[in-house]
């Protein structure tokens, strides 16, 4: 029997995709996909991809800001400008071919949050979307947007997101302080903490 190219030998043609992690299933995850915008489901869904073109086992803070970059023009508007914006995504596209190839195989938990076993994502990264959903609580929303989840990976000085935003020479401090202003002028003034 001759082979094909591209079959798993019985002539059955084998996926080159990689299968999505099971765990973006189960009560947990169903959960808190309900609390999220429908622009922030997306922005979840492209941090998947990301994640699964990368050839990376889990979701970590550096997918979900390159996902709320290219897909948030709220999170944008948060940035001092488009050229540093911009910067931002150049780096995040070296993940791939840089700095970023020490991440590969390794879990990012900077010990910030306490360890959450969910997995396909990174500990931090699922941390950060629980506490999208109490930043949005904090502004009286029952749903989290992008600039939650933004606010949320940002306060956790070890993420990769926040080594991302040094390195582009962005300061994540000024953005949070940023961020809480904006819920400050939304809720009326309220303290959102950090």
């Amino acid at each position: 029997m001759t082979r094909l190219a591209g079959t798993d030998g019985v002539g059955v043609v084998s996926s080159r995709i990689p299968q999505q992690p099971a765990a973006e299933s189960g009560p947990h995850r169903t959960e808190l996909d309900a609390r999220l915008s429908a622009e922030l489901a997306s922005v979840v869904s492209g941090a998947r991809r990301r994640a699964l073109r990368d050839g990376d086992k889990q979701i970590d803070t550096a997918h979900l800001l390159h996902s709320l970059l290219e897909s948030d023009p709220e999170v944008r508007a948060v940035f001092d400008s488009g050229p540093q914006v911009a910067r931002l995504l150049g780096y995040l596209v070296q993940r791939s071919i840089g700095y970023g190839l020490r991440w590969q195989g390794t879990v990012e938990d900077s010990g910030a949050v306490p360890m959450v076993a969910e997995a396909g994502w990174s500990p931090a990264a699922a941390g950060a979307m629980e506490e999208a959903c109490e930043w949005a609580g904090l502004r009286g929303d029952e749903r989290a947007r992008g600039v939650d989840l933004l606010a949320a990976v940002i306060v956790d000085p070890q993420s990769r997101a926040v080594e991302v935003l040094g390195r582009a020479g962005v300061d994540a401090g000024v953005l949070l302080v940023r961020i809480q202003a904006g819920f400050q002028e939304q809720v009326g003034g309220g303290d959102m903490g950090s």
